[in-house]
């Protein structure tokens, strides 16, 4: 019998996994997956490149105009701490838009609540003067209240009348101006302003007005504590997940025992009380006093921070100083260069435009944005 060699076989090549295909998609998946982001950036281009071109038909080189916004905003003595000043107000102008948004609520009556808060917070300042910083104190807390009863109005008619929120606060907004101007030319008239004739309250008394600290404005560190705090209560606790539950499905949310019409007056109660603090801390640490003057546009341009910051507390805080520095820097831009300082609020027009039009996204990724998962541009998300 034959020997026979037995041929070792090699062994089995182990089986490779199928290959997946790599996303070659780059940056443009990249900007799409980022797309609220975006937005902004190109409504600040947009606008930018807007305000150059007006600039320039004035005769003035636009490069030279926005370094004199951002020296007269930032870098001259002083005018840090006024733009931290004028930024401590557009927070909580911008907080008081962006909670009722996350429950699907529009707030623009940022300028009536905060009017109301800074009459009232200038009034309680002044006449709990002698007892120093407390004074001071008692203005903020009254400042709340009072732009907190403006929201709880709103949202009793809105939650049991089914007042559209938008129609009873722009109601308000003139409602709350010519009372204001009523007492500060009445009964709140300060005894300087009958001779004067400009219509104005008592003055705060030194030891009861909001100041700095280390050259930081005391009312912008409690405006940024309190963008912290409505961050830390929207994502951290129960109160902040029913808000959402009800600004993501409001009958979802009744199903599961949330109380929609406690939830409608809670939520402007706190946005009215942040606007009306704003109010108060602009009255005891700006003017010293209130004057009708004092509100301007800071109740509007909240508007625009709640959207510049998609809803998100923390956004608020440089979105507010972006608009700070516009609105410090406009006085000195029209000094140095003749400018009309309304080329800010062109500026600040555009920029509202741009980011709040949902289109705009679909315009910029109108080839791939059925692809994606877009984030939410709108007015409740």
């Amino acid at each position: 019998m034959s020997d026979t060699k037995t041929v070792e076989q090699p062994p089995p090549a182990p089986e490779q996994e199928p290959s997946v295909p790599r996303d070659r998609g780059g940056m443009l998946a990249y900007l799409i997956g980022h797309q609220s982001g975006v937005v902004i950036v190109v409504a600040l281009v947009i606008s930018l490149l807007v305000g150059a071109a007006l600039i320039r038909y004035q005769g003035v080189s636009p490069w030279f105009a926005y370094e004199t916004l951002i020296r007269e905003a930032l870098v001259y003595d002083g005018a840090f701490t006024r733009t931290l000043q004028k930024t401590a107000p557009l927070v909580l102008t911008g907080l008081a838009v962006v909670l009722p948004l996350r429950v699907g609520l529009f707030n623009i009556g940022g300028q009536g609540q905060f009017a109301t808060g800074a009459i009232f917070g200038a009034w309680a300042a002044y006449v709990a003067g002698g007892a120093g910083f407390a004074g001071a104190v008692l203005g903020m807390l009254v400042g709340i209240v009072c732009g907190a009863a403006v929201g709880v109005l709103v949202g009793v008619l809105k939650a049991w009348r089914g007042v559209h929120e938008v129609i009873s606060t722009i109601m308000l907004n003139y409602i709350v101006a010519g009372i204001t101007f009523w007492l500060v030319v009445g009964p709140l008239q300060a005894e300087s302003s009958k001779t004067s004739g400009i219509p104005q309250t008592e003055a705060i008394p030194e030891a009861a007005r909001v100041g700095s600290v280390a050259g930081i404005p005391i009312g912008f560190l409690v405006a940024l504590a309190l963008a912290v705090l409505c961050w830390w209560m929207l994502s951290r606790t129960t109160m902040g997940f029913r808000l959402n539950t009800v600004g993501a499905n409001k009958s979802a949310a009744g199903y599961a025992g949330i109380s929609i019409r406690t939830t409608i007056v809670l939520v402007m109660a706190m946005g009215a009380g942040l606007a009306g603090l704003g109010g108060a801390l602009e009255a005891e640490g700006t003017l010293h006093r209130f004057e009708p003057a004092i509100v301007g546009t800071l109740g509007f341009d909240g508007i625009t921070i709640a959207l510049l910051a998609r809803a998100n507390p923390l956004a608020t805080i440089p979105a507010a100083f972006l608009v700070g520095i516009l609105r410090t820097g406009a006085a000195g831009l029209q000094f140095n260069t003749g400018i009309a300082p309304e080329i800010v609020d062109v500026l600040l027009a555009i920029i509202l435009l741009m980011v709040s039009i949902p289109v705009l996204g679909k315009w910029l990724f109108r080839s791939r944005a059925d692809k994606v998962s877009v984030a939410s541009t709108s007015w409740g998300s």
